[in-house]
C-alpha cells in the first residue's frame, strides 16, 4: 500500500506545481482543490467530474451538507452541473453516490444513506492516473457509524475514459470492507444502492422518464436488470444517462427507476464478515439527447458486461 500512496502523493503534488503544462498536453488531466474537491478534466480544458470530498462541521447544515462523498457530472460547458448536490428535493440525494439507510453491525444500527447521525469521510487518495483518453480517481472512505467509529473502509474510483458520441463514460466501482464485525447491508431500494441523481432542475420540471432492457419490465419486481436508461431535461437541452450493472455483482438487485425527479439505481442486500470485502462495479454512459433506442443501449452494455 505505501507506494500507491506515495505515487499518489507524488501525482497530486505535481499536478498542484504544474497544472499548466498539463492542461497544455493533448491527454485528460486531475486538479485536486485540496480539502474540497478533485476535478477530472477533458483535453480541452473542461471539468467533465468533480469528485466531492469536503467536510466542514462549523455548524449543523455544513455538517449534514458535507457528510456525503459523491461526484458530480458536468455539462460540456464545464460548469453547469447535470447532477445535485446538497439542498433541494431529497437533500441527501446526491449526484453518483452510494448508501444504505439499515447497516446492521452486530445490533448496532447505522443509516448510511440519509447521513443525519453518521458519514462518509474522505480519509485519502489512494490513486491517480490521466491519459490521453480518461483519468480515475480512487479514494478510500471511512463509513463512520453512530458512535465515531468506523463500520466500512471504502476503496471507491471514480473513472472518465473518451468515447465517439458519448458525453462522459463514467466507470464507477466500490470496494467495502467490513473492519469492526460483521455487518449487513440492507434498507429499500428507494433508500440504499449505488444511486444517480440529476439536478435539481429536473425535479422542479419532472421530465424524467425510463428505458427498460425489454417491453413489460416492472422494477420493483424483476430483480439483476442489466442496466436502466434515463432522460430528462436541463433547460432546453435533453439528456440521457444509461446505468449498467456489471454481471459480477452481488445478486438480488432491485432498481428504483420510476420517480419523475430522475433519483435512479439498484439496491442489494449483501452480508460482508468481518475483514472481508465486497465489490460492486457499475458503468454510467451519460450522452446529450433523448437516447431511447433499446437496441443501441443493449449493445452499449454488451461492451461493458465483455
Amino acid at each position: 500500500m505505501l507506494l500507491p500512496k506515495l505515487i499518489a502523493a507524488i501525482t497530486l503534488l505535481a499536478i498542484s506545481l504544474n497544472q499548466s503544462s498539463i492542461n497544455a498536453a493533448d491527454s485528460y488531466s486531475v486538479k485536486d482543490t485540496e480539502g474540497k474537491h478533485a476535478d477530472i478534466i477533458t483535453p480541452d480544458g473542461h471539468v467533465i467530474l468533480r469528485y466531492m470530498y469536503e467536510r466542514d462541521t462549523t455548524n449543523e447544515t455544513t455538517t449534514f451538507d458535507t457528510a456525503k462523498v459523491f461526484a458530480h457530472v458536468l455539462s460540456d460547458d464545464g460548469e453547469t452541473t447535470l447532477t445535485k448536490g446538497a439542498g433541494g428535493k431529497f437533500p441527501h440525494h446526491r449526484g453518483i453516490f452510494i448508501g444504505w439507510n439499515k447497516l446492521d453491525q452486530g445490533g448496532k444500527k447505522h443509516d448510511l444513506w440519509h447521513v443525519r447521525n453518521t458519514e462518509q469521510k474522505h480519509r485519502e487518495f489512494d490513486e491517480i492516473e490521466f491519459a490521453k483518453k480518461g483519468a480515475r480517481i480512487t479514494s478510500v472512505i471511512d463509513w463512520v457509524g453512530t458512535d465515531g467509529k468506523a463500520v466500512v473502509h471504502e476503496k471507491r474510483t471514480y473513472k472518465v475514459t473518451s468515447h465517439d458520441g458519448v458525453h462522459a463514460m463514467i466507470d464507477f466501482s466500490s470496494t467495502l470492507t467490513a473492519v469492526d464485525g460483521d455487518v449487513e447491508l440492507n434498507g429499500d431500494p428507494e433508500h440504499a444502492g449505488i444511486q444517480f441523481r440529476p439536478s435539481q432542475l429536473v425535479a422542479d420540471n419532472k421530465s424524467a422518464t425510463y428505458t427498460f432492457h425489454e417491453e413489460g419490465i416492472d422494477p420493483t419486481k424483476n430483480l439483476d436488470l442489466p442496466w436502466v436508461a434515463e432522460s430528462f431535461k436541463i433547460g432546453d437541452q435533453w439528456w440521457s444517462v444509461q446505468h449498467m450493472n456489471h454481471p459480477s455483482n452481488p445478486e438480488g438487485a432491485r432498481w428504483s427507476a420510476y420517480r419523475d425527479y430522475g433519483r435512479f439505481g439498484p439496491f442489494t442486500v449483501v452480508k460482508i464478515n468481518d475483514g472481508e470485502s465486497t465489490t460492486f462495479r457499475y458503468r454510467f454512459c451519460v450522452t446529450k439527447g433523448k437516447n431511447q433506442d433499446r437496441n443501441k443501449l443493449a449493445e452499449t452494455y454488451k461492451q461493458y458486461a465483455e
